[in-house]
């Protein structure tokens, strides 16, 4: 994109931070590949132990939220529910150990990420808006190295219109200069669009299976962009 057609400066982009800014997903699909080996179904297959899973996972989220924790005990009702043999307190701290294995991971930052922030910022306002336990999240963001690049950081329960809509009143935001950018079409793209805002999608290989969604580009006004990678946003902000 020439420079006379890209976005003028002064945006507001807020920018997602699990599998946008860094690897999250994997260390969860690594774990879920461990307790489904663990689990060593006779009858179902570890497709159908995955769906079983996932399941689960949304009745959590609806009273635990997103995080470790959920997480954790999504494994531990999962196997309740397919096991033949008793959760006893040993097995019940094996499969607890294969989700907060993943807290082990060092923040693992993705391509091309710091220096696009750092140009970035340096036309605009940048805020990281992520979901999630905000402990979890807020550690990883002070791990990161980011976040002298954001203006704010939120950590939020869910990413809905509603909150798209919190955020721009709390910081008094013009909808028609705000951005959310980020790889999942359910909570970064769909709703912020609702919301009325513009929305940047960046996809992600290994996207959470309950963050996919169809791109709903006419859910709002707002203007829907797609780019390869994190470092394109640069032809275009």
């Amino acid at each position: 994109m020439s420079l006379a057609h890209r976005i003028p400066p002064g945006q507001h982009l807020l920018i997602d931070a699990d599998d946008t800014l860094w690897e999250n997903n994997v260390y969860f699909e690594r774990a879920i590949a461990n307790f489904i080996s663990f689990l060593n179904h006779h009858e179902y297959t570890p497709d159908q132990v995955r769906q079983v899973l996932y399941d689960v996972e949304r009745e959590n989220i609806r009273t635990h939220g997103y995080g470790m924790h959920s997480f954790a005990l999504a494994l531990v009702r999962c196997f309740e529910r397919l096991s033949v043999e008793p959760l006893t307190p040993a097995l019940h701290e094996t499969i607890r150990g294969f989700a907060y294995a993943i807290a082990e991971h060092p923040v693992e930052i993705l391509p091309e990420v710091p220096e696009t922030l750092a140009d970035l910022a340096q036309r605009h306002h940048l805020f990281l808006v992520t979901k999630g336990n905000i402990t979890e999240q807020s550690g990883k963001v002070e791990r990161s190295g980011l976040k002298q690049h954001f203006t704010a950081v939120e950590v939020v329960a869910e990413k809905d219109a509603a909150t798209y809509n919190v955020l721009v009143e709390k910081y008094g935001l013009l909808r028609q200069s705000t951005w959310m950018i980020g790889n999942s079409p359910k909570s970064d793209i769909n709703p912020a669009l609702e919301a009325g805002l513009h929305a940047v999608f960046v996809p992600h290989r290994d996207t959470w299976m309950l963050e996919r969604d169809e791109l709903r580009p006419e859910a709002g006004d707002g203007r829907l962009l797609q780019v390869e990678s994190f470092g394109h946003l640069r032809d275009h902000f």
